[in-house]
Parts: C-alpha cells; structure tokens; sequence
C-alpha cells in the first residue's frame, strides 16, 4: 500500500528543528556529504543531540528536505534573515511532505481566511480522516502515529511563526521582498498564499519585484 501512497508519517522524526537544520546545511552541501554525515551519525560534534538513533532520523529528514530543493536555493537561504530562513524552511517540508502541505492548504489557509483564525489538533484530525478515507495506507495508521502527525504540523506551524505559541491563533509571516523573490522568479509564487499573505500584499510585492 506504501508504494501507491503519496503520504509518509516520518514527519514525526523531525519536526521544524530549525537550527539543528541550519548546522547540519553546510555538510548537506559539502562534496563529502555522504562521509561526514556518517561521521556525524557517530560522533555528535554539530547536532549535538545525545541519542544516536534520533541523530540518524533526524539526519535522514533533513537529507530529504535538502534534496527536495536545488542547492542554489540552500545559497541563497544561507544569506537571508532568520525569519525568510524560517519561512524558507517550511516551504521546504511543504515540498517535502504532502501530509504538511494537505494540513495546510486544506485546513489551516481555509481558517486564516475565515473569521475566527483558531487552529486546534481536531481541525487537523478532521482533514486526517478525509486524506484516510481516500487512502488505504493512511488508514492503517495507528491513531497514535495520527496523533503524533497533527501534533508535529502544529508544532511546525508555531517554530515557522505561522501561529502564537498560546493561543494556537494563525498569523502572517512578512519575510523581506528580497527573500520572497526566489518564489516568484521560481514560479513558487503559491507558497506566499502560504505565508498567510493576502492578494493585495501579494501583489503589492509582485510589482516591486517586477
């Protein structure tokens, strides 16, 4: 059944994880990749993160977000902002993993443009059982790795500055123009709906970038 799913759970070895991230890059982005990653497996000297075996999910995940994207946009992440670093890695797990991006065109982008901007694990539940209904390997899940999944989106929503850390309340991210300007020279331009940007800031943006 895996093989004919688009969706994975491995999210949940992850998470956001943005500075663990940004130390690992730089080896992401070596020719030696490959060696150093295994030397870091086993010697701890960048995550420093003390279990082995999280240090290898997590380094299998951050491989898979790397890889999603072309290195020029890794360059060009290095030199921006934390908050268009932030921005940036979530359009990586977007691009990574359509769990994310279902939860959040489905789910969050339809509540941000509602009146009430709350968020909560049921609303996320409620699209889990849609995305299950409709696929046989989501619906072998165990409740619990459901569970796990939606609370990992949420998590990933807050450390991306998409929600407040209290009240689950979603709110827009403003990366600068200069950042934002990958996306659209890419085509990308979708990702800034995703920011929580709305059409007249979109275009607002568009037409000092053009």
């Amino acid at each position: 059944m895996k093989n004919n799913s688009p969706y994975t759970a491995s999210i949940t070895g992850g998470g956001f994880l943005f500075y663990e991230f940004k130390r690992i890059l730089p080896v992401l982005m070596s020719p030696e990749a490959e060696s150093l990653l295994k030397d870091e497996i086993e010697n701890n000297h960048i995550l420093h993160v003390n279990s082995m075996s999280s240090r290898k999910r997590f380094l299998v995940e951050f491989k898979r977000r790397f890889e999603t994207l072309p290195v020029h946009f890794w360059q060009a992440w290095q030199g921006w902002s934390e908050e268009g670093q932030r921005a940036g890695l979530f359009y990586a797990i977007l691009k990574t993993y359509k769990l994310v991006f279902d939860f959040h065109f489905n789910v969050a982008i339809k509540r941000w443009n509602s009146v009430d901007h709350l968020l909560t694990k049921f609303d996320i539940m409620m699209e889990f059982n849609e995305i299950a209904a409709h696929d046989e390997f989501v619906d072998s899940w165990s409740d619990n790795t459901k569970d796990r999944c939606a609370s990992a989106y949420l998590t990933i929503l807050r450390q991306a500055g998409l929600m407040t850390e209290k009240t689950n309340e979603l709110q827009s991210i403003h990366p600068d123009d200069s950042e934002l300007e990958y996306y659209f020279r890419s085509g990308e331009e979708w990702f800034l709906e995703a920011c929580f940007l709305y059409p007249y800031e979109i275009n607002d943006i568009k037409a000092k970038l053009s």
